[in-house]
Protein backbone atom coordinates (compact mmCIF):
# COMPACT_ATOMS: atom_id res chain seq x y z
CA UNK A 1 0.00 0.00 0.00
CA UNK A 2 1.57 3.20 -1.27
CA UNK A 3 2.62 5.57 1.75
CA UNK A 4 0.57 8.84 2.51
CA UNK A 5 1.44 11.85 0.86
CA UNK A 6 0.55 15.09 3.50
CA UNK A 7 -0.18 18.01 1.31
CA UNK A 8 0.70 21.67 2.59
CA UNK A 9 -0.91 25.24 1.66
CA UNK A 10 2.13 27.26 1.03
CA UNK A 11 1.17 31.18 1.44
CA UNK A 12 2.49 34.00 -0.89
CA UNK A 13 3.69 37.14 0.48
CA UNK A 14 1.11 39.89 0.12
CA UNK A 15 3.77 42.53 -0.60
CA UNK A 16 5.59 40.44 -3.16
CA UNK A 17 2.27 39.88 -5.11
CA UNK A 18 1.42 42.93 -4.95
CA UNK A 19 4.49 44.48 -6.55
CA UNK A 20 4.43 41.37 -9.02
CA UNK A 21 0.87 42.48 -10.24
CA UNK A 22 2.32 46.62 -10.56
CA UNK A 23 5.05 45.37 -12.49
CA UNK A 24 2.51 43.83 -14.89
CA UNK A 25 0.49 46.84 -15.00
CA UNK A 26 3.04 49.12 -15.47
CA UNK A 27 3.98 46.67 -18.29
CA UNK A 28 0.46 46.70 -20.11
CA UNK A 29 0.38 50.52 -20.03
CA UNK A 30 4.08 50.98 -21.44
CA UNK A 31 2.92 47.81 -24.47
CA UNK A 32 -0.47 49.98 -24.75
CA UNK A 33 1.55 53.33 -25.53
CA UNK A 34 3.59 51.95 -27.62
CA UNK A 35 1.12 50.90 -29.66
CA UNK A 36 -1.15 54.08 -29.72
CA UNK A 37 2.16 55.90 -30.64
CA UNK A 38 2.95 53.69 -33.90
CA UNK A 39 -0.62 53.57 -34.81
CA UNK A 40 -0.14 57.57 -34.59
CA UNK A 41 3.00 57.39 -36.19
CA UNK A 42 1.40 55.20 -38.74
CA UNK A 43 -2.31 57.28 -39.69
CA UNK A 44 0.23 60.71 -39.28
CA UNK A 45 2.40 59.05 -41.86
CA UNK A 46 -0.38 58.05 -44.17
CA UNK A 47 -2.07 61.44 -44.07
CA UNK A 48 1.00 62.84 -44.56
CA UNK A 49 1.67 61.06 -47.75
CA UNK A 50 -2.07 61.57 -48.97
CA UNK A 51 -1.58 65.29 -48.34
CA UNK A 52 1.18 65.39 -50.13
CA UNK A 53 -0.45 63.81 -53.05
CA UNK A 54 -2.72 65.92 -52.90
CA UNK A 55 -1.02 68.55 -52.98
CA UNK A 56 1.69 67.58 -55.81
CA UNK A 57 1.44 68.86 -59.21
CA UNK A 58 2.64 66.33 -62.01
CA UNK A 59 4.41 67.36 -65.64
CA UNK A 60 4.93 63.51 -66.43
CA UNK A 61 3.99 60.07 -66.72
CA UNK A 62 4.66 56.41 -67.42
CA UNK A 63 2.65 54.46 -70.20
CA UNK A 64 1.83 51.28 -67.94
CA UNK A 65 0.00 49.73 -70.80
CA UNK A 66 -0.94 50.49 -74.72
CA UNK A 67 -2.84 49.70 -77.70
CA UNK A 68 -2.53 50.63 -81.17
CA UNK A 69 -5.25 51.31 -83.28
CA UNK A 70 -6.59 53.14 -86.23
CA UNK A 71 -6.66 56.42 -86.69
CA UNK A 72 -9.42 58.36 -85.04
CA UNK A 73 -10.41 61.77 -85.71
CA UNK A 74 -13.96 61.18 -86.98
CA UNK A 75 -14.56 59.12 -83.31
CA UNK A 76 -15.79 60.45 -79.54
CA UNK A 77 -14.92 58.70 -76.71
CA UNK A 78 -16.50 57.87 -73.71
CA UNK A 79 -16.27 56.42 -70.54
CA UNK A 80 -19.47 53.92 -69.40
CA UNK A 81 -19.74 51.88 -66.46
CA UNK A 82 -15.32 51.80 -66.12
CA UNK A 83 -15.13 51.05 -69.60
CA UNK A 84 -14.37 52.75 -73.29
CA UNK A 85 -17.03 53.96 -75.87
CA UNK A 86 -15.69 54.98 -78.98
CA UNK A 87 -18.83 56.29 -81.42
CA UNK A 88 -19.10 57.94 -84.94
CA UNK A 89 -21.34 58.28 -87.59
CA UNK A 90 -21.45 54.31 -88.24
CA UNK A 91 -21.75 52.76 -84.84
CA UNK A 92 -20.81 52.19 -81.32
CA UNK A 93 -17.94 49.94 -79.78
CA UNK A 94 -17.56 49.78 -76.09
CA UNK A 95 -14.49 48.12 -74.66
CA UNK A 96 -12.84 46.78 -71.53
CA UNK A 97 -9.61 48.18 -69.74
CA UNK A 98 -7.40 45.81 -71.76
CA UNK A 99 -9.29 46.91 -74.85
CA UNK A 100 -11.12 43.47 -75.51
CA UNK A 101 -14.47 44.01 -77.57
CA UNK A 102 -17.30 43.43 -74.91
CA UNK A 103 -20.51 44.69 -77.46
CA UNK A 104 -20.65 46.64 -80.52
CA UNK A 105 -23.68 48.26 -82.89
CA UNK A 106 -23.91 49.36 -86.20
CA UNK A 107 -25.77 52.51 -87.32
CA UNK A 108 -26.33 55.29 -89.47
CA UNK A 109 -26.40 58.68 -88.14
CA UNK A 110 -25.53 61.98 -89.01
CA UNK A 111 -25.18 63.62 -85.27
CA UNK A 112 -24.78 61.14 -82.14
CA UNK A 113 -25.20 62.02 -79.70
CA UNK A 114 -25.43 60.35 -75.84
CA UNK A 115 -27.48 60.09 -73.12
CA UNK A 116 -26.46 58.13 -69.86
CA UNK A 117 -28.13 57.20 -66.59
CA UNK A 118 -26.34 54.84 -63.96
CA UNK A 119 -25.78 51.18 -66.56
CA UNK A 120 -28.09 52.39 -69.04
CA UNK A 121 -27.25 54.81 -72.34
CA UNK A 122 -29.37 56.65 -74.85
CA UNK A 123 -27.71 56.92 -78.53
CA UNK A 124 -29.51 59.29 -80.65
CA UNK A 125 -29.38 60.79 -83.78
CA UNK A 126 -29.89 64.88 -83.23
CA UNK A 127 -31.59 65.93 -86.21
CA UNK A 128 -32.60 62.15 -87.35
CA UNK A 129 -35.29 59.69 -86.17
CA UNK A 130 -33.12 56.80 -84.45
CA UNK A 131 -32.40 56.01 -80.85
CA UNK A 132 -30.71 52.99 -79.43
CA UNK A 133 -30.80 51.78 -75.59
CA UNK A 134 -28.35 50.13 -74.15
CA UNK A 135 -27.18 48.45 -71.22
CA UNK A 136 -24.39 46.60 -69.72
CA UNK A 137 -24.46 43.50 -72.09
CA UNK A 138 -25.40 45.49 -75.56
CA UNK A 139 -28.13 46.60 -77.79
CA UNK A 140 -31.17 46.81 -75.66
CA UNK A 141 -34.31 47.83 -78.35
CA UNK A 142 -33.97 50.22 -81.02
CA UNK A 143 -36.88 53.28 -81.69
CA UNK A 144 -37.54 54.82 -84.74
CA UNK A 145 -39.31 58.17 -84.35
CA UNK A 146 -41.66 59.66 -87.12
CA UNK A 147 -40.51 63.13 -85.82
CA UNK A 148 -37.12 64.84 -86.12
CA UNK A 149 -34.94 64.59 -82.43
CA UNK A 150 -33.63 67.42 -80.70
CA UNK A 151 -32.97 65.52 -77.65
CA UNK A 152 -33.04 62.62 -75.39
CA UNK A 153 -32.93 61.74 -71.79
CA UNK A 154 -32.87 58.40 -69.94
CA UNK A 155 -33.58 56.97 -66.56
CA UNK A 156 -32.01 54.55 -64.62
CA UNK A 157 -34.16 51.59 -65.56
CA UNK A 158 -34.02 52.34 -69.28
CA UNK A 159 -36.84 54.82 -70.04
CA UNK A 160 -36.39 57.53 -72.58
CA UNK A 161 -37.77 61.01 -72.74
CA UNK A 162 -37.78 62.34 -76.71
CA UNK A 163 -38.24 66.17 -77.26
CA UNK A 164 -39.14 66.18 -80.93
CA UNK A 165 -39.96 68.94 -83.44
CA UNK A 166 -41.29 69.83 -86.74
CA UNK A 167 -42.86 72.38 -88.75
CA UNK A 168 -44.30 74.56 -85.70
CA UNK A 169 -45.16 71.86 -83.50
CA UNK A 170 -43.01 69.89 -80.77
CA UNK A 171 -43.66 66.68 -79.32
CA UNK A 172 -42.63 65.04 -76.08
CA UNK A 173 -42.54 61.32 -75.77
CA UNK A 174 -42.12 58.52 -72.77
CA UNK A 175 -40.80 55.03 -74.37
CA UNK A 176 -40.19 52.36 -71.88
CA UNK A 177 -36.76 50.46 -73.02
CA UNK A 178 -38.80 48.05 -74.93
CA UNK A 179 -40.24 51.13 -77.02
CA UNK A 180 -43.60 50.97 -75.33
CA UNK A 181 -45.22 54.63 -75.29
CA UNK A 182 -45.84 55.67 -72.00
CA UNK A 183 -46.92 58.90 -72.43
CA UNK A 184 -46.70 62.71 -74.61
CA UNK A 185 -47.82 65.51 -75.12
CA UNK A 186 -48.00 68.34 -78.03
CA UNK A 187 -46.58 72.09 -78.36
CA UNK A 188 -48.12 74.46 -80.61
CA UNK A 189 -45.88 77.49 -80.97
CA UNK A 190 -48.66 79.68 -82.54
CA UNK A 191 -48.16 81.94 -79.25
CA UNK A 192 -44.21 81.99 -80.10
CA UNK A 193 -43.65 79.88 -77.17
CA UNK A 194 -41.91 76.47 -77.83
CA UNK A 195 -39.72 73.62 -75.71
CA UNK A 196 -35.97 74.33 -75.62
CA UNK A 197 -34.92 71.13 -73.48
CA UNK A 198 -36.84 68.31 -71.49
CA UNK A 199 -35.10 66.62 -68.09
CA UNK A 200 -36.12 63.10 -66.53
CA UNK A 201 -35.63 62.51 -63.53
CA UNK A 202 -33.63 59.06 -62.71
CA UNK A 203 -36.65 57.12 -61.06
CA UNK A 204 -38.57 58.32 -64.74
CA UNK A 205 -41.75 59.63 -62.51
CA UNK A 206 -40.31 63.37 -63.23
CA UNK A 207 -40.47 65.64 -66.30
CA UNK A 208 -39.56 69.16 -66.87
CA UNK A 209 -39.84 70.74 -69.82
CA UNK A 210 -38.10 74.35 -70.86
CA UNK A 211 -40.01 76.18 -72.74
CA UNK A 212 -38.83 79.71 -74.43
CA UNK A 213 -41.47 82.89 -74.93
CA UNK A 214 -40.29 85.29 -77.44
CA UNK A 215 -43.80 87.12 -77.24
CA UNK A 216 -43.40 90.96 -78.25
CA UNK A 217 -39.64 90.79 -78.59
CA UNK A 218 -39.14 89.67 -74.72
CA UNK A 219 -37.73 86.87 -73.31
CA UNK A 220 -39.17 84.75 -70.89
CA UNK A 221 -38.58 80.88 -69.84
CA UNK A 222 -40.94 78.91 -68.28
CA UNK A 223 -40.03 75.26 -66.48
CA UNK A 224 -43.22 72.97 -65.98
CA UNK A 225 -43.19 69.77 -63.85
CA UNK A 226 -45.07 66.88 -64.54
CA UNK A 227 -45.37 63.76 -62.11
CA UNK A 228 -46.24 60.19 -63.78
CA UNK A 229 -46.80 58.50 -59.99
CA UNK A 230 -49.97 58.91 -57.89
CA UNK A 231 -49.60 62.56 -57.04
CA UNK A 232 -49.69 63.68 -60.55
CA UNK A 233 -52.73 61.80 -61.60
CA UNK A 234 -54.39 64.08 -59.57
CA UNK A 235 -52.88 67.06 -61.37
CA UNK A 236 -54.62 68.24 -64.44
CA UNK A 237 -52.61 67.12 -67.35
CA UNK A 238 -49.67 65.68 -64.74
CA UNK A 239 -48.35 69.50 -64.36
CA UNK A 240 -47.11 69.49 -60.45
CA UNK A 241 -45.88 72.82 -60.63
CA UNK A 242 -45.02 75.78 -63.17
CA UNK A 243 -42.03 78.27 -62.97
CA UNK A 244 -41.25 81.32 -65.29
CA UNK A 245 -38.40 83.48 -65.46
CA UNK A 246 -38.43 87.21 -67.28
CA UNK A 247 -35.20 87.87 -69.57
CA UNK A 248 -33.54 84.55 -68.66
CA UNK A 249 -33.20 82.16 -71.59
CA UNK A 250 -32.44 78.47 -70.01
CA UNK A 251 -30.72 76.54 -73.21
CA UNK A 252 -30.08 73.29 -70.57
CA UNK A 253 -32.17 71.73 -67.62
CA UNK A 254 -31.18 68.19 -66.18
CA UNK A 255 -31.83 66.19 -63.23
CA UNK A 256 -28.86 65.49 -61.06
CA UNK A 257 -30.32 63.74 -58.64
CA UNK A 258 -33.28 61.85 -57.76
CA UNK A 259 -35.15 64.82 -56.65
CA UNK A 260 -33.35 67.56 -57.47
CA UNK A 261 -32.94 69.63 -61.36
CA UNK A 262 -30.66 72.19 -62.43
CA UNK A 263 -31.72 75.00 -65.22
CA UNK A 264 -28.63 76.35 -66.69
CA UNK A 265 -28.27 79.72 -68.36
CA UNK A 266 -25.51 82.21 -69.30
CA UNK A 267 -26.74 84.52 -66.08
CA UNK A 268 -26.53 81.44 -63.77
CA UNK A 269 -28.80 78.57 -62.69
CA UNK A 270 -31.80 77.76 -60.48
CA UNK A 271 -31.22 74.60 -58.37
CA UNK A 272 -34.88 72.97 -58.10
CA UNK A 273 -35.90 70.28 -55.58
CA UNK A 274 -38.87 68.28 -54.54
CA UNK A 275 -39.64 64.53 -54.10
CA UNK A 276 -43.10 64.89 -55.75
CA UNK A 277 -43.65 68.78 -56.61
CA UNK A 278 -39.83 70.11 -57.15
CA UNK A 279 -39.97 73.77 -56.42
CA UNK A 280 -37.00 76.55 -56.67
CA UNK A 281 -34.92 75.73 -53.49
CA UNK A 282 -31.84 77.82 -54.93
CA UNK A 283 -30.32 80.79 -57.42
CA UNK A 284 -26.88 81.52 -58.40
CA UNK A 285 -25.92 84.49 -60.67
CA UNK A 286 -22.52 84.38 -62.40
CA UNK A 287 -20.27 86.97 -62.31
CA UNK A 288 -17.95 88.21 -65.58
CA UNK A 289 -18.56 87.34 -68.82
CA UNK A 290 -19.66 83.59 -69.37
CA UNK A 291 -16.77 81.17 -71.53
CA UNK A 292 -17.79 78.00 -70.49
CA UNK A 293 -20.50 75.97 -68.41
CA UNK A 294 -19.82 72.26 -67.77
CA UNK A 295 -21.55 69.71 -64.92
CA UNK A 296 -21.52 66.16 -64.11
CA UNK A 297 -23.71 64.64 -61.51
CA UNK A 298 -22.44 66.57 -58.47
CA UNK A 299 -21.03 69.61 -59.95
CA UNK A 300 -21.39 72.54 -62.16
CA UNK A 301 -18.43 74.53 -63.47
CA UNK A 302 -18.03 77.96 -65.44
CA UNK A 303 -14.90 79.83 -66.52
CA UNK A 304 -15.10 83.47 -67.34
CA UNK A 305 -12.68 86.16 -68.01
CA UNK A 306 -9.80 87.28 -65.46
CA UNK A 307 -9.75 91.47 -65.47
CA UNK A 308 -6.99 91.05 -63.15
CA UNK A 309 -4.94 88.58 -65.38
CA UNK A 310 -5.34 89.09 -69.09
CA UNK A 311 -5.39 86.41 -71.78
CA UNK A 312 -6.28 84.10 -68.32
CA UNK A 313 -9.54 82.09 -67.65
CA UNK A 314 -10.89 82.10 -64.18
CA UNK A 315 -12.52 78.75 -63.42
CA UNK A 316 -15.17 78.17 -60.49
CA UNK A 317 -17.31 75.02 -59.17
CA UNK A 318 -20.18 75.16 -57.64
CA UNK A 319 -22.00 72.07 -55.82
CA UNK A 320 -25.51 71.18 -56.49
CA UNK A 321 -26.67 72.91 -53.37
CA UNK A 322 -25.27 76.33 -55.39
CA UNK A 323 -21.85 76.61 -52.47
CA UNK A 324 -18.24 77.44 -54.10
CA UNK A 325 -16.18 74.76 -53.86
CA UNK A 326 -13.41 75.22 -56.00
CA UNK A 327 -11.36 78.15 -58.03
CA UNK A 328 -8.54 78.65 -59.86
CA UNK A 329 -6.83 79.94 -63.03
CA UNK A 330 -5.87 78.88 -66.64
CA UNK A 331 -3.91 80.42 -69.15
CA UNK A 332 -4.32 77.82 -71.44
CA UNK A 333 -6.74 78.44 -74.59
CA UNK A 334 -8.38 75.79 -74.30
CA UNK A 335 -11.31 74.16 -76.49
CA UNK A 336 -12.53 71.68 -73.90
CA UNK A 337 -13.17 71.63 -69.91
CA UNK A 338 -15.55 69.15 -68.27
CA UNK A 339 -15.21 67.19 -65.51
CA UNK A 340 -13.95 63.56 -65.28
CA UNK A 341 -15.17 60.43 -63.50
CA UNK A 342 -13.36 60.74 -60.44
CA UNK A 343 -14.93 64.87 -60.41
CA UNK A 344 -11.88 66.87 -61.60
CA UNK A 345 -11.41 69.19 -64.23
CA UNK A 346 -9.84 68.30 -67.43
CA UNK A 347 -8.88 71.31 -69.71
CA UNK A 348 -7.73 70.75 -73.17
CA UNK A 349 -6.94 71.74 -76.50
CA UNK A 350 -5.69 69.31 -79.26
CA UNK A 351 -1.74 68.58 -77.50
CA UNK A 352 -2.04 70.58 -74.17
CA UNK A 353 -4.01 69.23 -70.85
CA UNK A 354 -4.37 70.60 -67.41
CA UNK A 355 -6.24 68.72 -64.94
CA UNK A 356 -7.64 70.54 -61.67
CA UNK A 357 -8.67 68.76 -58.37
CA UNK A 358 -11.71 69.71 -56.46
CA UNK A 359 -9.55 71.16 -54.21
CA UNK A 360 -8.46 73.66 -56.33
CA UNK A 361 -4.85 72.64 -56.95
CA UNK A 362 -3.81 72.03 -60.41
CA UNK A 363 -2.70 68.56 -60.26
CA UNK A 364 -1.33 67.81 -64.19
CA UNK A 365 -0.03 69.94 -66.79
CA UNK A 366 1.47 68.50 -69.94
CA UNK A 367 2.13 68.74 -74.04
CA UNK A 368 1.77 66.31 -76.02
CA UNK A 369 3.51 65.49 -79.62
CA UNK A 370 0.41 63.68 -80.69
CA UNK A 371 -3.16 64.52 -81.34
CA UNK A 372 -4.89 64.36 -77.77
CA UNK A 373 -8.53 62.72 -77.99
CA UNK A 374 -10.08 62.25 -74.96
CA UNK A 375 -9.08 61.92 -71.15
CA UNK A 376 -10.47 59.51 -68.48
CA UNK A 377 -9.65 59.18 -65.29
CA UNK A 378 -8.68 55.54 -63.78
CA UNK A 379 -8.78 53.21 -60.93
CA UNK A 380 -6.50 55.43 -58.34
CA UNK A 381 -5.63 59.19 -57.90
CA UNK A 382 -2.71 58.68 -60.03
CA UNK A 383 -4.38 56.72 -63.31
CA UNK A 384 -5.80 57.74 -66.32
CA UNK A 385 -7.16 56.59 -69.95
CA UNK A 386 -5.42 59.08 -72.44
CA UNK A 387 -6.68 58.33 -75.80
CA UNK A 388 -4.51 59.37 -78.58
CA UNK A 389 -4.16 59.95 -82.56
CA UNK A 390 -3.80 56.04 -83.20
CA UNK A 391 -3.00 55.07 -79.55
CA UNK A 392 -4.54 54.73 -76.56
CA UNK A 393 -2.38 54.66 -73.39
CA UNK A 394 -3.00 53.40 -69.67
CA UNK A 395 -0.95 55.64 -67.41
CA UNK A 396 0.35 56.59 -63.96
CA UNK A 397 1.42 60.59 -63.14
CA UNK A 398 4.97 60.79 -61.93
Amino acid sequence: MAAKTDFKTVESDSEELEKLNERIRNHRRKTFRRIVIAVVIVAVAVTGIQLWMALRSYTSFEVTAQTKQQESSASKFESYLGNTLEYNNDGIVCRGTDNELIWNQSFEMSTPTLAMCESYLAVYDRGGTSIYIFGEKGTVHNIETTTPINSVCIASQGTVAALMKEDRVSYVRLYDKKGKELAGGEFYEEKESFPVDIALSPDAQKLAVDMLDVAEGKVRSTISFYNFGSVGQNEIDNNVGTYSYDDVFFPEIDYVGADRMVALSNQGFVVFEGKQKPGPKKEVSFEGEIQSVFRNGKYIGVTFSNPQKEGNWHIKVYDTNGNTVMENDTALAYDRIEFLGNNEICVRDNYHCEIYTIHSIRKFSYTFDKELYKVMSGSDALSYTFIMNGEINEVRLR
